[in-house]
């Protein structure tokens, strides 16, 4: 079979997963704390046929090889995490953080996973935890005769009582990581460390390159539509250009078996 015809079908593979990629970011556009994924290409082996510098002659070299190419893959997906947009909700226990850092959650395995959702909730004893269920850590609760609760930029939790007087209650933390993009997400707005994302650094909010908190607010998804819908259709003329060449190979083979 003529070789470009698997060329053209490692393109038809590579791109049928980028438009997964793209599907998925756009299913996302509304989940709080979405970071957006980026399909990675890369070149696959080629077939040497002369190298470049082999001799040509006595005294003479080729400046120039013949290497012809064996099609592309996708290599990796990359989260992108930029900063999403600050959507105001004026839920006391709605967080978002401007900057860098994620909160912490303890899974029910007993294992911590991070997050840019801060919508969080009240559990029947007074938890902080997620919509889920999970507890934030470092643990937080609140006691039943609260009025009010105001957050900090720098996590700290203070309480209005009913009658009077005030309490404050804890902090808030985040977590930073060398490479954030070295996580693995876990769905549920969850990531988790990896050995490429390096150990989690826990601070105070705004110090050390943490970024702040922002109470009765929630950072939305950092899909942009418009890319992602200009992305779609690039991936599907790629798409079109590879079946074409898989048609145009079958053509000329068509061609050279009618006139043999």
């Amino acid at each position: 079979m003529d070789a470009s015809m698997w060329v053209a079908k490692t393109g038809l593979d590579a791109q049928q997963t980028r438009m997964a990629v793209i599907s998925n970011n756009l299913a996302n556009v509304n989940t709080a704390g979405f970071k957006r994924d980026r399909a990675l290409f890369e070149d696959l082996l080629y077939q040497n046929i002369r190298q470049a510098g082999g001799q040509t002659g006595v005294d003479t070299q080729a400046p120039t090889g013949m290497m012809l190419g064996t099609g592309t893959r996708i290599v990796a997906t990359e989260k992108l995490h930029s900063q999403g947009s600050l959507i105001n909700t004026e839920n006391a226990l709605d967080l978002a953080i401007q900057g860098e850092g994620f909160f912490q959650i303890l899974q029910p395995d007993g294992t911590l996973a991070y997050t840019r959702d801060g919508s969080f909730k009240l559990s029947n004893i007074g938890e902080v935890v997620t919509s889920t269920g999970a507890r934030l850590q470092p643990p937080l609760t609140v006691p039943q005769n609260v009025s009010s609760l105001t957050i900090g930029a720098d996590g700290t939790v203070s309480a209005s009582l009913f009658g009077g007087g005030a309490q404050q209650l804890g902090n808030f933390q985040t977590t930073r990581f060398l490479n954030p993009a070295g996580l693995e997400p876990l769905g549920r707005n969850l990531f988790r460390e990896t050995a490429a994302s390096g150990p989690p650094q826990v601070l105070t909010p705004g110090q050390n390159g943490a970024g702040q908190l922002v109470q009765g607010a929630l950072e939305a998804s950092n899909v942009n539509v418009v890319e992602e819908m200009v992305n779609m259709i690039e991936t599907q003329r790629a798409y079109e250009v590879n079946s074409k060449a898989i048609s145009s190979a079958d053509g000329m083979l068509r061609f050279l078996n009618q006139n043999l």
